[in-house]
Formats: structure tokens, C-alpha cells, sequence
């Protein structure tokens, strides 16, 4: 299968449109035409309807199996490509919000790198095709267990730090007073949906292993301070990583989390074959030298 021919159908079915996926990829629209014809040729099935432009249920499942595939070659390309080219002057460092802790912080070296916010999900696609040099992603994980990550390519994945949880709770609410909390106390609550400034609610209703945590106000920021205001204000419950929580300013109050057992862990994604200076700065974060 042609993966030229692949990421034309990709972007056809995306955009819904063969112009928009020509202007999108910079074809003309007869060589996108010819890309779907040669891939329901190779393929022998119709993978798009015409009128309007969407997957049949054969494109609908190599749908399923391009985004993978396409992803498994640019990781090949960038790994390659790290052999071949000089090392960058600068390296770049993706982070989720919460992977950001003072360990890591201060591990950082004063220059040589570009400290990039991503969303959780992307950054191991980053890592994998080159896109960033190194990775820090987060997420709730018993105590010593790895965190769930996507197989997106050859990556080594270190452990860099485990923290114990936290809710975050306005100083009114009737358990705010509590020494400890447990998850299953707080299924009925009213939680705030801050997927990138606190503990994502999916990961929480799987703690919490049955339905609920109803969210109230979402916040797509990634900033504490905005989402201790929120949190202040009534809007809801948050989970959080006790060295985030151990800071909250009054009206708001951080209660520890007894149980269930988790950690919030955070790991470092290094690619197959790093660059010497991407070695040493991922020997800084996972060692703190």
C-alpha cells in the first residue's frame, strides 16, 4: 500500500471535500481524484461515496489502521533523520501541564532549551516523529506501576517522579474539614472539567470504577492559579497532585486522597535514538544532575 496514496484518503476523508484535501496538500484536484482511484484499486473496494464525500464502511476501518501506520513511518523518518543530521542547537522539551514539577524545573539546564505546553495525548507522537526532542507526560498509576501510554513507536519510557493526590475543594464545602478523603465519597459531586489544568475527569471516573463525577464548568486553560479561583468560587471538585494542591491559596483548601491507592506519576519519553544533547538533558530530568 502506497502511503502516498494513504495520507490522500486520510486527508479527503478528514476534510470531507477532494478540492479541500488538494489545497490541503497542495495537489491538484485530478491527482487527488487519481490518488482514491489507485488506493479502491489496490485495495479492490470502494473506500469514499462521491456525493457527499464520506468513508464507506471499508474506509471507515482503514481509517482505523492509517493513523498508526502513517505515524509508525514519520517516527522511522525521524528516527533515521537523527543519524544522519547534525544535533539542533537547542533541544525542545514537550510537557504537560502537571509534569511540570519543581524537581524538573530545577533539573532544566539555564539555556540550549525550548520548554513547549503540550496536551498530554500528543506528546508521544511528538516524540516518536521528531517534532520534539523529549517528552514529559503525567497521569493517575498505582504506586511503582507505569503509566497506560499509546504505542505510537520505539520509545524508551523512564519514571520520574510519583506524588501523592489531592482534592481540591472551596473552603465552604461540608468536607473541606476532613484529614483525608475517599474517591468514593465524592461520586455525587459536581466536579470541574479542566482536562489539561488538573487530573482529566475520564481518568477519574476509572479511579473511581463506576459512573459519575458530573462535570459543571469546563476550563480549557492550563493555568493553577485561574483553577484554584474556579475551584474557590464553587464551581466544582478537582483532583490534583498533592505538590500542586500543597500551594492553594484561602478559599480554597486541598484535602489529601486516601482511596483508592493511586500516584500521580510522571515519566520521561525519550525516542529510539536520541541525540547526544537530548542524552544528557534526559540524564538531567530522570537523575536531577
Amino acid at each position: 500500500m502506497d502511503p502516498h496514496l494513504l495520507r490522500t484518503f486520510v486527508a479527503v476523508a478528514r476534510l470531507g471535500s477532494f478540492s479541500g484535501a488538494a489545497r490541503d496538500l497542495g495537489y491538484t484536484q485530478s491527482a487527488v481524484s487519481q490518488h482514491i482511484a489507485a488506493l479502491e484499486g489496490d485495495l479492490r473496494t470502494e473506500l469514499l461515496t462521491r456525493r457527499p464525500v464520506r468513508p464507506t464502511a471499508a474506509g471507515a476501518r482503514l481509517l482505523e489502521h492509517a493513523g498508526p501506520l502513517l505515524l509508525r513511518l514519520d517516527a522511522a523518518r525521524a528516527d533515521v533523520a537523527r543519524l544522519a543530521v547534525a544535533p539542533p542547537e537547542r533541544i525542545t522539551l514537550a510537557a504537560s501541564p502537571l509534569a511540570l514539577g519543581p524537581r524538573t524545573l530545577t533539573a532544566l539546564p539555564a539555556t540550549g532549551v525550548t520548554l513547549r505546553v503540550m496536551p498530554r495525548a500528543e506528546i508521544p507522537a511528538a516524540v516518536a516523529t521528531g517534532a520534539v526532542d523529549l517528552g514529559l507526560v503525567d497521569g493517575l498509576a498505582a504506586p511503582s506501576d507505569p503509566l497506560r501510554l499509546p504505542d505510537v513507536a520505539p520509545l524508551t519510557v523512564t519514571g520520574v517522579g510519583e506524588d501523592e493526590l489531592a482534592v481540591l475543594l472551596p473552603a465552604g464545602h461540608p468536607l473541606a474539614g476532613r484529614s483525608a478523603l475517599r474517591l468514593a465519597d465524592l461520586g455525587d459531586a459536581r466536579w470541574l472539567d479542566a482536562p489539561e489544568a488538573g487530573i482529566p475527569l475520564p481518568a477519574v471516573r476509572a479511579a473511581l470504577g463506576m459512573p459519575g463525577c458530573r462535570p459543571s464548568l469546563r476550563y480549557d486553560g492550563t493555568d493553577l492559579q485561574t483553577l484554584y479561583a474556579l475551584s474557590a468560587a464553587g464551581h466544582g471538585l478537582t483532583l490534583l497532585p498533592h505538590r500542586a494542591a500543597a500551594s492553594v491559596p484561602p478559599p480554597a483548601v486541598a484535602v489529601p486522597l486516601s482511596t483508592p491507592r493511586l500516584v500521580h506519576r510522571t515519566e520521561l519519553l525519550t525516542p529510539h535514538t536520541p541525540t547526544p544533547p537530548a542524552t544528557a538533558l534526559a540524564h538531567r530530568l530522570t537523575t536531577g544532575a
